[in-house]
């Protein structure tokens, strides 16, 4: 047992989808603590939920990147219809990985900041309430093409149009 486990977290694909729950769940986590410690108007409770969005968000950095090292694994095990999607999840997560990252920028801002202008608190707060919900959203957005890729029971809908390998967006 302890041999299949080790085996295991050497492939790149199974960390990927140990992890990739992290940046969602642990967000929305994070993002509705903040919002009950904004109503609350507690500082304390906002640091350790902001706390919690700058983890959450982080983990997107490893979750990307066993996912680009698993890419040609995952792509030797799907069919016509995966291969469209895993392009499709690939394509989402190149373009939006960098707003997790604003988020956990934004969250380390909202920390620091106030303890110099604490007047600063609530607006900081605020932002990223407001830009935690846009990368919640984005967040499902990439991860909708991930699911498809091996399950077939999630594609109710044509794959995307291949994307031609020079394609740059």
């Amino acid at each position: 047992m302890i041999e299949t486990l080790l085996r295991d977290f050497r492939q790149p694909e199974y960390i990927h989808v140990l992890l990739n729950p992290l940046p969602v769940y642990g967000l929305l986590t994070g993002w509705i603590g903040l919002v009950i410690a904004l109503v609350l108007r507690s500082r304390l409770a906002q640091v350790a939920t902001l706390t919690l969005v700058i983890i959450s968000s982080i983990s997107a950095w490893p979750v990307f990147e066993f996912g680009e090292q698993a890419y040609d694994r995952v792509l030797s095990m799907a069919d016509e219809d995966g291969r469209a999607w895993l392009d499709e999840h690939m394509h989402r997560a190149e373009k939006l990985i960098y707003i997790f990252y604003a988020l956990a920028v934004l969250s380390a801002t909202a920390i620091a900041v106030p303890m110099k202008w604490p007047k600063s608190s609530v607006p900081l707060v605020i932002a990223v309430i407001l830009l935690g919900a846009a990368t919640l959203g984005i967040g499902g957005y990439i991860a909708y093409a991930g699911g498809k890729i091996r399950h077939r029971e999630f594609r109710n809908e044509p794959p995307p149009p291949k994307r031609p390998d020079h394609e740059q967006d």
